[in-house]
């Protein structure tokens, strides 16, 4: 793993020109995307006290019961196409260091990264067929769901995709963990620091061009929304949409014209439903690139909780405002919301910072962090509809799920003993009990 980790920071350069020409995502982007899953390659280089059991001697008169852990087999892996390189890394690194082979299948839309880590990994020491990379749609999906030889599916993606992977692959026996859609809040208190907020919001919102599981895609304005509008506009206008390879590029395009199509038939929703489009991406040109599939940051101000545009997750660059008047409303907003992957608040106050982290239904919380994703040495953890399964991904729960525990009682009574031939004096009673 340590080889790996190397290999990987000496080819960062590689792989992220890899993920902007295939995503679309900046290159700053892009080597995040590679930064995050090498912090899960280092936490692998050490996983072996995490794969400690545990031992107790005499649960009775010459017996003493121990657990393992160990690994399950064959495990699978179902990649999207928003990071190319961290959910991979997220997968194989563990799931190999815990002694099984892993099927991984990247999105068909950016492969490219799957394949550059794959043969680093062989360069690395991974022997040959512990590392298979799968390319494929639905009919390779469904026959790592039928395959009987595969104890375990890891999937991120789409809500739809993600119930299906988890029903079939239960079906037929298998763990499953399936990491689906979100809709996360950030809720901004009267008394936030105005210019931090706006700034993290403005980065959360637009970065990646809002093609992650973890964008802010609402914000919640205890008080009413007032100055911030204003603020927000300033900031995303200084936004430069362009190719991700571009110098100065913020935001990139977006996945397909299909995904293009969408997010701004959801933009348009809202604005016949009664949205304030305070700020519109939609239409916008990017010289020398005429065919992209721009989106530029969209600002939806006055939504309400039952508009189609916060009800669906969009997976763009837009930002949904809406306003209540009590952090206790804030909550039970959130808490209504499908989905439980990740939320923030962004306060002044311990005291509203301390009930919001207790009383929210949301898995992973930022108090003034706008994108609160845990380290490796904690867990990926999403709830509701936006996690099936019981373990999640990485950190302690990562090992649980890429293993199993046997528990084995065991007795060696002097009594029971016998001499064994060869072995002076090994297991020959003498008289009184003594050897």
């Amino acid at each position: 793993m340590f080889k790996l980790q190397e290999l990987i920071q000496r080819h960062t350069d590689e792989l992220a020109r890899s993920i902007t020409q295939e995503q679309g995502k900046t290159l700053a982007d892009a080597r995040g995307d590679v930064f995050r899953g090498l912090e899960v390659v280092e936490y692998a280089a050490g996983i072996g006290r995490d794969l400690m059991g545990e031992y107790v001697e005499h649960v009775s008169g010459g017996i003493d019961t121990f657990s393992i852990r160990q690994p399950l087999g064959v495990t699978a892996g179902i990649c999207p196409f928003n990071f190319p390189a961290m959910i991979p890394l997220w997968l194989f690194p563990l799931a190999t260091a815990a002694g099984n082979s892993m099927v991984l299948k990247p999105s068909e839309r950016d492969p490219g990264a799957a394949m550059i880590l794959a043969q680093l990994a062989l360069e690395a020491g991974l022997p040959k067929g512990v590392l298979n990379i799968v390319h494929g749609t639905h009919d390779t999906v469904n026959r790592i769901l039928d395959h009987p030889d595969i104890a375990s599916i890891s999937f991120v993606g789409s809500d739809a995709a993600g119930r299906y992977i988890y029903e079939r692959g239960c079906a037929n026996g298998k763990r499953v963990q399936a990491n689906m859609g979100a809709k996360n809040h950030a809720v901004v208190m009267p008394d936030a620091n105005m210019e931090a907020t706006t700034s993290a919001l403005v980065g959360a919102a637009f970065g990646a061009a809002g093609q992650r599981c973890m964008a802010i895609s609402a914000a919640v304005f205890v008080g009413g929304m007032g100055p911030y509008r204003e603020a927000l506009i300033e900031k995303a206008k200084s936004l430069k949409v362009s190719a991700g390879w571009e110098a100065g590029a913020d935001v990139g395009p977006v996945i397909s014209p299909q995904a293009k199509q969408r997010i701004e038939r959801l933009i348009e929703s809202g604005v016949k439903q009664g949205a304030r489009c305070d700020m519109d991406g939609r239409g916008i040109k990017v010289a020398g690139y005429p065919d992209g599939n721009w989106v530029g940051p969209t600002l939806l101000s006055g939504v309400q909780p039952h508009m189609e545009c916060y009800q669906e997750e969009i997976f763009g660059p837009v930002l949904v405002c809406l306003e209540v008047d009590t952090l206790d409303e804030a909550i039970a907003l959130i808490n209504a919301n499908e989905h439980g992957n990740g939320t923030a608040i962004f306060t002044g106050s311990g005291a509203a910072a301390r009930r919001f982290q207790s009383d929210v239904d949301v898995g992973m919380v930022g108090i003034n962090i706008p994108i609160p994703v845990p380290l490796p040495f904690f867990s990926f953890t999403g709830w509701r509809g936006s996690f099936y399964g019981d373990l999640q991904m990485y950190g302690k729960m990562g090992v649980q799920f890429f293993t199993r525990t046997k528990t084995v009682t065991q007795s060696w009574k002097d009594a029971d003993s016998k001499a064994i031939p060869g072995l002076a004096g090994v297991g020959a009673s003498t008289p009184g009990g003594k050897h």
